[in-house]
């Protein structure tokens, strides 16, 4: 009883949120999740660059290819994108199978309690 009330207060409370979604809403949040997040740190990291690249930028901006320059930053971007995406899919599937099976286990821990304490009276 003491463990599962110990397991209620620290990492079931996590565990119990995560199975109130499904599988599929609850791994497809967490990657518009990593989708945001990675589109607002690549646009942050790209922009940082060409600050800090300005001169050689302004300098050759006549010669510049902007349409093969835009083609390799999207391409880049993609590949990025789809690394973490993958990556996020399999890290968020593997963490809702993982608190399903932990609160599997504190249900039937906390039915066979419960049919002990129905014994008693």
């Amino acid at each position: 009883m003491t463990r599962m009330a110990s397991y209620e207060a620290t990492e079931g409370k996590e565990m119990m949120k995560i199975t109130d979604y499904f599988r599929s809403d609850y791994v497809c949040i967490n990657i518009l999740k990593t989708a945001v997040s990675v589109t607002l740190s690549f646009v942050l990291i790209v922009g940082i660059y060409a600050l800090c690249n300005a001169d050689t930028f302004i300098g050759q901006f006549y010669q510049t290819d902007f349409q093969a320059l835009v083609g390799r930053i999207l391409n880049l971007y993609a590949l990025v994108m789809v690394m973490y995406i993958l990556g996020a899919f399999v890290i968020y599937s593997y963490r809702y199978t993982r608190a399903r099976k932990s609160v599997r286990i504190y249900q039937k821990a906390l039915k066979k309690l419960i049919s002990m304490y129905g014994r008693q009276d």
